[in-house]
């Protein structure tokens, strides 16, 4: 637990950093691009998580629960599964490099309504190589346990991507804006390039090369939790706010995408300490017992700290909302208390889901993923119709107390699963 909570800390620290980061840009997308403008960069992003999910969905949390069981043993044992997971992503890559020059156009259409940013579609899959290098190269260092590398690397990949986005939201206001949203990870993944040359594993031996079968049926369960991690959920905020822009238009659907990025930001502070320490300690525990004893000390640190954070965020959200973009936005403070007392249930929730990605729990998670990212849909179709904007805060809320309740129940037969 202390331990947890000193990992916890410093990643806390990391993200408030990060925090200042995207304050700083957001700021500057509002100022130069306003509620419209943020509502098309929400599009772009959820695109580009998509497309680089499917890449990276081999080099993720399939390296690092590996790393982390085999920690203290020989590299050659763990480079197995490392050379069956980027050869995994090499072959997405080269399979979504020409369908997306194919679709570029009407994937253009889907998002912003027009065809003119077909160019951006193209550049989204373009910089994928450099996503999977860092998302590799970053799940061996959190595999491995290396937290202090692990949070300088993210120190300096935030003061570089902030500069250059700063500079392109500058130069070319809303087409920068939305060139910075893909091109984060693509600097991050130059950082951790650099500062990895050094390391032992860092050998092409260690990457590249033939690896048993039995390997690869290990990394192709994450690879499907990680796909469907980064297709449904995404997918979902797309249609919502199609939903939204419908019913209320392009403003309004900005105001609801502000919101939803201060959620965003100040949930990475506990997201960030879940996927660094969380998933590495849960992935190394052997018995059921552990496990829930380990999810027991994760709540008593990260659900008061959630709970804090969102009390500070609502109080504070007049401010928030005008350091943060511009007058513009003043009607988001509106559509606070909902989305956030939905970020603490979604928190909680994920407490109990995490066993499912360190045990491989792999039809559990998918199935898991598509239902409610599906029902988070169905709900603000519904509830949008009735109560406008409010609709898709309520529709978010309700979706994830079902959730909860969903891996509560469930928890005794989702950490039994060793295998499926």
């Amino acid at each position: 637990m202390k331990k947890m909570l000193r990992v916890t800390i410093s990643t806390a620290v990391l993200t408030f950093y990060r925090i200042l980061s995207s304050f700083i840009i957001a700021k500057a997308v509002a100022v130069y691009t306003g509620p419209a403008g943020i509502a098309m960069l929400g599009q772009i992003q959820s695109f580009f998580i998509s497309l680089n999910g499917i890449a990276i969905s081999p080099v993720g949390n399939g390296i690092v629960r590996y790393t982390s069981e085999n920690l203290g043993s020989d590299i050659n044992k763990c480079s197995n599964w490392w050379r069956a997971a980027i050869s995994c992503s090499l072959v997405f890559f080269m399979f979504l490099l020409p369908l997306t020059l194919f679709f570029k156009n009407e994937i253009s259409g889907f998002l912003f309504q027009e065809e003119s940013y077909d160019w951006l579609i193209l550049l989204c899959c373009s910089l994928l190589p450099l996503s999977i290098i860092n998302t590799a190269f970053i799940s061996v260092i959190n595999g491995q346990q290396q937290y202090r590398k692990y949070i300088a690397i993210g120190f300096i990949s935030i003061t570089f991507s902030t500069l250059f986005v700063l500079y392109l939201v500058y130069k070319f206001q809303l087409t920068g804006a939305l060139i910075a949203a893909v091109i984060n990870t693509s600097i991050s993944g130059l950082v951790v390039l650099i500062i990895s040359c050094k390391e032992r594993w860092f050998r092409i031996k260690y990457w590249l090369g033939v690896t048993e079968w039995s390997y690869f049926k290990d990394i192709i369960k994450y690879i499907l939790m990680a796909i469907t991690s980064a297709i449904a959920p995404p997918l979902a905020l797309i249609f919502v706010r199609k939903i939204l822009v419908a019913h209320t238009g392009w403003g309004i659907a900005g105001q609801w995408q502000a919101v939803w990025k201060v959620s965003e930001v100040y949930l990475s502070i506990v997201t960030l300490a879940l996927s660094t320490y969380y998933l590495p300690q849960l992935s190394k525990l052997k018995t059921a017992e552990e496990i829930r004893k380990e999810i027991n000390n994760a709540t008593k640190v990260i659900l008061p700290t959630v709970i804090i954070l969102a009390l500070c965020v609502y109080f504070m959200r007049d401010v928030i909302l005008r350091l943060l973009f511009t007058d513009d936005f003043t009607q988001a403070r509106d559509l606070f208390a909902v989305q956030l007392v939905g970020d603490v249930i979604k928190i909680t929730a994920w407490l109990y889901a995490f066993p499912m990605l360190a045990k491989g729990a792999m039809k559990w998670f998918v199935s898991s993923e598509i239902l409610f990212s599906l029902s988070f849909v169905l709900l603000s179709f519904w509830l949008v119709y009735y109560f406008n904007v409010q609709g898709a805060n309520w529709a978010y809320l309700i979706n994830y107390c079902a959730y909860f309740l969903f891996v509560f129940l469930n928890l005794d037969r989702i950490i039994g699963l060793k295998n499926e």
